[in-house]
């Protein structure tokens, strides 16, 4: 260990240098942006939750291949949706004019197009055959057998709450380490009892919730939301947190699948907002011209994923650059263009540099 490294609960549980974890983004995120994240010392996460478990697999084992250190396979644990014919039929309706501007049929339906873990029998064998050092859950919790057969396993499960309540509610259920993310975050949402709390935005409403959750359970707690800098990182860790995952941070990463219509909004400090009419969840991500048809939107969204669905054929249809799903937290204007050995390492200096 160097005198950038920083031992904390996180980072003896995953035998890690930096207390950091790179927020698994799918969409963006890449088996080279994982395995660079972990090989430089914080723990990188591969996005499985919208691949199959045949597709999962495979990236998996890429990343795997391009490193022996720790890894997080991260999974979606949402509800099932409830289809409604008469909401998703205004809401297609409301985007039909759109399809007809580009040329392409509007859809009669949507569909589930991401399946739960917890409805995923196939998904659970083939984590349990590859096993990543860790399994990280997303949008609430795993079943109960999900987690007695990850923990038989030896795999570190951790998972995601935005309230007290939440926490205690993931705590209940077995996990190793409690992901608190604040109204700031960027993309999805992990509320699961509710919608996210506004009072958490900000770096003042991030600390307060980190400081009450940890008042409030006894597993590691790391921080999550707008976290940007070697600097918040250390925030976060002097209001008790074990460490923080950052997400925003890692999309200007030349390993990453982020376009270049998407990275010149981070570089340019565009501003974020928060929206539920992109996929039916609370997602923050920045200002173009997808959010500003997000923002006119007057129907009801269907139940993510479904509404999802729609709105990415119409992106898919459109096929405009600012047409397209950026998400971002709400310190995007911190971004920088880093690889992301490099990114890393300068978080891991900073975070040093604010600890002497």
């Amino acid at each position: 260990m160097d005198s950038t490294s920083m031992k904390t609960p996180l980072t003896e549980l995953l035998d890690l240098r930096y207390p950091i974890i790179q927020a698994p983004m799918a969409g963006v995120s890449t088996p080279a942006l994982a395995a660079a994240v972990s090989n430089a010392g914080g723990l990188g996460s591969v996005a499985l939750g919208a691949l199959s478990p045949s597709a999962a697999k495979a990236c998996l084992l890429k990343t795997m291949a391009l490193t022996d250190r720790p890894l997080a396979a991260n999974l979606f644990v949402h509800d099932v949706p409830t289809p409604d014919p008469q909401i998703e039929a205004r809401f297609l309706a409301e985007l039909a004019p759109h399809f007809e501007a580009a040329g392409v049929a509007a859809p009669k339906a949507v569909h589930e197009i991401y399946r739960s873990f917890n409805e995923d029998e196939a998904m659970l064998e083939m984590l349990l055959q590859t096993r990543p050092a860790a399994v990280s859950l997303h949008f609430g919790l795993a079943s109960e057998k999900i987690m007695s057969e990850l923990r038989g396993a030896g795999i570190r499960v951790l998972a995601t709450a935005t309230s007290v309540v939440e926490a205690l509610a993931v705590e209940r259920s077995g996990v190793d380490v409690l992901v608190m993310q604040s109204y700031g975050a960027g993309g999805h949402s992990g509320a699961f009892l509710g919608p996210p709390d506004p009072e958490t935005a900000g770096r003042a409403g991030l600390i307060g919730l980190i400081r009450e959750t940890i008042a409030a359970v006894g597993v590691p707690v790391v921080a999550a939301g707008g976290l940007m800098t070697g600097q918040d990182v250390a925030d976060v860790i002097e209001a008790g947190a074990c460490g923080a995952q950052l997400g925003t941070a890692f999309v200007p990463c030349p390993e990453t699948l982020a376009s270049d219509a998407y990275r010149r909004k981070l570089l340019a400090g565009t501003s974020t907002q928060l929206t539920s009419n992109i996929s039916g969840r609370p997602a923050r991500g920045v200002e173009n011209e997808l959010m500003a048809w997000a923002n006119s939107v007057q129907s009801q969204p269907p139940d993510y994923p479904r509404c999802y669905d729609a709105v990415k054929q119409l992106v898919a249809a459109k096929q405009e650059p600012e047409f397209s799903v950026m998400w971002a937290g709400e310190g995007a204007a911190a971004a920088r263009a880093y690889p992301a050995e490099q990114t890393l390492h300068q978080l891991g200096a900073e975070l040093a540099a604010a600890a002497c």
